[in-house]
């Protein structure tokens, strides 16, 4: 699959992927960490059928395989997938990139943390170029609003003040680094 053509996976295929690509696993539970309450759902809510129908299409595309077949006590029996070695590295590139619009940032950013965090991730180097792309907004912004007026300046606004607040709570994330706690 052509990179541009995995740019084009909808967020809950990346958070699929995602999943697949910390081990090998089976579609129910995957489905289970994205209930509302889950670990993955708290962010990114996918119900099970939706969890299924971004299996087949990330199957298509390559990112991952199916490896076995295991019985289930709670149901059908269960086909076990792998991330692929492209789709690992497709899932790597995804999670490294900063999202593009401030809206997507308590959607899609956060899901990526989430996802860095499962796999005890370093989030800085994604911390620091979402920093920078949104400081680069800034100017832009404060431009575009101050010569708006009407409803138009009231947008540049509310955009003005959500990209100063992301900024604020980007600078904000703390991190513990669990792989030093674990060496002492």
């Amino acid at each position: 699959m052509a990179a541009r053509e995995m740019l084009r996976l909808a967020p809950g295929e990346w958070a699929v992927l995602g999943v697949v690509a910390e081990r090998p696993t089976h579609g129910f539970a995957i489905a289970q960490l994205m209930v509302p309450d889950g670990p993955i759902g708290r962010v990114w809510t996918m119900p099970r059928p939706v969890v299924y129908q971004a299996l087949n299409k990330l199957i298509q595309a390559s990112l991952i395989a199916e490896r076995a077949t295991v019985p289930s006590d709670r149901g059908p029996a269960r086909t076990i997938v792998a991330a692929t070695p492209s789709g690992k590295r497709a899932v790597r590139g995804w999670l490294a990139t900063p999202v593009g619009h401030i809206r997507d940032v308590r959607s899609l950013f956060l899901l990526k943390l989430a996802l860095l965090d499962r796999i005890d991730g370093d989030p800085r180097p994604l911390i620091d170029a979402q920093h920078e792309r949104f400081a680069l907004l800034l100017d832009q912004l404060r431009t575009y609003r101050d010569r708006a007026d009407g409803f138009d300046r009231v947008l540049a606004s509310w955009r003005l003040q959500s990209c100063e607040a992301t900024l604020q709570f980007l600078q904000g994330i703390t991190w513990p680094d669990r792989r030093a706690e674990r060496a002492r």
